[in-house]
């Protein structure tokens, strides 16, 4: 198998355009959670909070992209966009045959089945429905409008797994190129905030709703009083290639893949399982060919749900024995879907490269059940070279990356 390589990395986040103001925010300990007024509107929702991208520009995209894009799509084009320059990749590059996609949602725009349902359902008219909904609601809607954009024209992968797409993306990505299929791939994820998707969470008792009028206070992962997720939006892509590709074209070279696992847990399709998670978290090792004592750092999934979070805490303390610094970045941003695993792992990388690790955001008391880890409250300063980011989803999927400062040996 090749050595594969991260070389460029591109996000659109609650905090804006940019991995910049995304790394900015979370050492500055910024919360981009809020009070979202349409929430009100839904009869029976709970929650009213949620962390949403600031408004952008979608003109600078060409229109005859633009038209065939939800808000996913196009946060994916601008996340795509800078880690495409981030790496340095040419047109001729993306558009030779050896660079492709692998980038996921949860599911297709829902900003636009729910615009096409209103104007369906009272009419029972297609009159109005433009030729470009479709495209939209497609699974795999952002793989194919990146694609179209960069002219891609290597593998498309669309994975969907929910809360482990992000993830399951860049590992994919990762194994295309490890064995040899595809020299480049762009990866990861993007999610559009819609109230359903808080309903989603609401329904099934775990979306966040006593901080309502306190928003910057939730989610709280691992904390005593966390009370459940809090939806949000963006988009997370990295530039992965071969080694020997990054070394060819004498691209900036971010980190190393080093291993990848997921698996299924069929006991549950809703409450995780800390066997499932420490079953994955070990795959991931045994494929990187790393030890327990190797990892420096852990980027849990941790969304602040009652469950979620013990499990993980569990499974972690099972593997690693409280050793290990481990944080969530939910606190700061919320839970941003399909895009989690991979503007979280652009996040990880960024720390590794600084050598300073961030806190979990408002995690103010420990919970008993999740104390099996180790947390810290402060940024912390620390050499760090190899890490691992966990993300886990409903339907009983689980995914793990293992990442390394890239060493020239």
């Amino acid at each position: 198998m090749r050595r594969v390589v991260v070389t460029g990395m591109g996000a659109v986040s609650p905090f804006g355009i940019g991995v910049k103001v995304l790394f900015e925010s979370l050492l500055a300990q910024r919360s981009s959670v809020r009070y979202v007024p349409e929430l009100a509107k839904i009869t029976g929702l709970r929650t009213r909070v949620a962390a949403v991208v600031p408004a952008v520009d979608s003109k600078e995209i060409p229109r005859k992209y633009r038209r065939s894009m939800s808000n996913m799509s196009i946060y994916a084009t601008f996340a795509s966009q800078e880690a495409v320059s981030q790496g340095g990749a040419t047109e001729k590059e993306l558009r030779g045959g050896n660079t492709g996609v692998a980038i996921g949602s949860t599911v297709g725009s829902p900003i636009a089945t729910h615009e096409f349902y209103e104007e369906f359902l009272p009419t029972r008219s297609i009159d109005k429905t433009r030729a470009t909904f479709f495209f939209q609601i497609m699974n795999h809607s952002c793989a194919s409008n990146v694609a179209q954009v960069f002219g891609i024209t290597g593998r498309i992968l669309a994975p969907s797994a929910a809360c482990s797409t992000g993830c399951q993306a860049i590992g994919y990505g990762y194994e295309m190129i490890a064995w040899g299929k595809q020299e480049r791939m762009l990866c990861g994820g993007a999610d559009e905030f819609h109230p359903l998707t808080a309903a989603t969470f609401d329904i099934i008792n775990a979306s966040s709703a006593k901080y309502n009028d306190r928003p910057t206070e939730t989610p709280r992962p691992f904390d005593r009083d966390r009370d459940g997720v809090v939806c949000a939006e963006g988009a997370g892509i990295l530039l992965l290639e071969s080694l020997d590709s990054a070394k060819r074209r004498n691209a900036p070279i971010a980190a190393e893949v080093m291993g990848f696992a997921t698996v299924s847990d069929p006991a549950n399709l809703a409450d995780p399982s800390a066997g499932s998670i420490e079953t994955c978290i070990r795959k991931a090792l045994t494929e990187a060919s790393i030890q327990q004592n190797e990892i420096d750092y852990i980027n849990a999934h941790a969304t602040g749900t009652i469950l979620g979070d013990i499990a993980e805490s569990e499974a972690v303390g099972r593997v690693f024995g409280g050793k290990t610094p481990t944080s969530s970045l939910k606190g700061h941003f919320g839970h941003t879907m399909a895009a989690s695993g991979a503007i979280e792992t652009i996040a990880t990388i960024l720390m590794m490269q600084k050598g300073i690790l961030i806190p979990t955001l408002n995690l103010d008391n420990v919970d008993p059940l999740c104390d099996n880890i180790f947390h810290f409250k402060n940024c912390m300063e620390k050499p760090i070279r190899t890490v691992l980011k966990n993300n886990f989803a409903l339907g009983g999927i689980d995914s793990c990356l293992i990442l390394r400062r890239y060493e020239n040996d």
